[in-house]
């Protein structure tokens, strides 16, 4: 009899894709080197080796491939989520901490046969360990209303930070008090946070191609490498550095 999980290795180039797809079990995918972006119609991720995302059975989503990864995948069918998964387990989509234990219990896992009650416990290890992290600093909340999607798209495209709030008010044809209104309602940030939020997030993917530190501060708009880093850290409390470290076994 077949596990009622899959365990996949696989390694995928730099600006690749997996286009937007869904499947019947629910999937965690960690890069143990390299870097993936994560979308679905709520938000995107980035995630770096020190965080895991989680995509529950049935959610549309996309990953493209910042960076040249190697990608663990584990699958769990539906039973095995209602068998094994914490009472409490979150049914939305989320990254994960990599714990050293999470990631041990992973690579331990890929090596071993899945048909072995050794793997069967390991994958159920795996559920318990994972630990959603509310409000991820690599995670961008999108908004959903027509008006609040229009004012991401601008300060997306904004990403110098040269417009105030009336002019991307005006470019998107509403109001500052509505655009002040639908961010906190839509994302659970500020408008003023969301974009400090999309800004970084740029920047972290630029970081992950490879560019300097100076060459993103100042593609970003900031006016020195201080004040990026200084941005950086409220954002994600951690530096620029760091945040491309990945983590220990």
């Amino acid at each position: 009899m077949n596990p009622p999980f899959t365990i996949h290795r696989m390694t995928k180039p730099s600006g690749s894709a997996l286009p937007f797809h869904s499947h019947d079990e629910a999937q965690l995918t960690y890069a143990a080197s390299g870097m993936i972006q994560l979308h679905t119609d709520k938000g995107v991720w980035l995630v770096p080796p020190q965080l895991a995302a989680w995509i529950p059975a049935g959610v549309p989503h996309r990953l493209d491939i910042m960076t040249d990864a190697e990608l663990w995948m584990v699958n769990w069918q539906p039973t095995a989520i209602a068998d094994w998964a914490p009472p409490d387990f979150p049914d939305r989509a989320f990254a994960s901490r990599v714990t050293p234990l999470l990631r041990s219990l992973l690579a331990a896992a890929i090596e071993d046969d899945p048909a072995t009650v050794k793997a069967e416990l390991m994958v159920r290890l795996i559920l318990l360990e994972l630990s959603a992290v509310s409000n991820a600093p690599t995670y961008l909340p999108m908004p959903q209303s027509p008006v609040a999607k229009r004012v991401a798209e601008i300060v997306i495209g904004d990403h110098r930070n040269r417009m105030d709030l009336n002019q991307l008010a005006s470019r998107a044809a509403t109001s500052v008090r509505t655009v002040s209104r639908l961010f906190p309602a839509e994302t659970g940030m500020t408008l003023k946070a969301w974009r400090q939020r999309a800004r970084i997030v740029r920047t972290m993917e630029q970081l992950a191609r490879g560019k300097s530190v100076a060459d993103v501060a100042s593609d970003a708009g900031f006016s020195s490498t201080a004040a990026f880093s200084f941005a950086f850290r409220q954002v994600t409390a951690t530096t620029p550095g760091t945040f491309l470290c990945a983590p220990e076994d």
